[in-house]
């Protein structure tokens, strides 16, 4: 089995509820240059106080533009693949054995690309020393929210990812809803920030669904339908 990765550190800042990112292109010299429009990824909101009294947003955590120092934003996937997926089609225990195995390895990928950009790639903690023990209690800093987690439940947000960054580039491709093909993949960002934390979004009303939507420039039934398991129905 392999794992893939592909990982963009790009220049971003907050607007309000929205994550705002700027596509570069590295020209011949090594720089790296800003091209095109930015792209706006609409976050949603907390609508119940968490236990620190704050309704949190992942734009909390990435300066606005008006920040003496600038940002930036990981994006990233990671995909785990065989060779010869067929390989255990009339064998639904060792089928299952590696789709599960699939899929741990997909996230272990994501949490050692995760270490290398902190240390690395992107190196705001190039002295970072954790052992196993600290890296599952995630004592490190900043966080990497996937496609899917509690803070950013919206799936559809693939297409945007796929814009930044091409998940082509590691044989990745989505389904008409956003669904990653082969399953075993891992899509997102990685945010920087000290205080950084993850956290639910818990129930939307359709006031705010719709305020996505509008942020989003989908359709309203749209934005429910990939909002559904986070829709307040009382």
């Amino acid at each position: 089995m392999k794992v893939k990765a592909v990982v963009e550190i790009l220049p971003a800042y907050s607007e309000e509820d929205d994550i705002v990112v700027q596509k570069t292109y590295l020209c011949e010299c090594g720089a790296r240059h800003a091209y095109g429009e930015p792209i706006h990824i609409p976050m949603l909101r907390q609508q119940k106080p968490d236990n620190d009294g704050y309704c949190l947003c992942l734009s909390d955590f990435i300066r606005p533009k008006s920040a003496i120092n600038k940002d930036r934003i990981g994006v990233f996937a990671t995909s785990a693949s065989i060779k010869d997926e067929a390989v255990f089609a009339n064998d639904e225990y060792n089928k299952m054995l590696l789709q599960t195995l699939s899929d741990r390895l997909a996230e272990a990928g994501a949490e050692r690309l995760h270490e290398e950009v902190r240390k690395q790639i992107w190196g705001y903690a190039p002295f970072e020393q954790l052992t196993i023990g600290e890296m599952h209690k995630e004592a490190f800093q900043g966080i990497r929210p996937a496609v899917g987690y509690p803070c950013l439940p919206d799936i559809s947000v693939n297409f945007i990812i796929d814009e930044l960054i091409g998940f082509k580039s590691i044989g990745v491709t989505l389904t008409e809803h956003a669904m990653m093909k082969p399953h075993a993949s891992v899509s997102g960002f990685m945010i920087s920030h000290p205080k950084a934390r993850y956290f639910a979004i818990g129930k939307v009303d359709e006031e705010q669904v719709a305020d996505y939507a509008k942020r989003r420039n989908i359709p309203f039934e749209e934005a429910k339908k990939y909002l559904i398991a986070n829709l307040n129905t009382d």
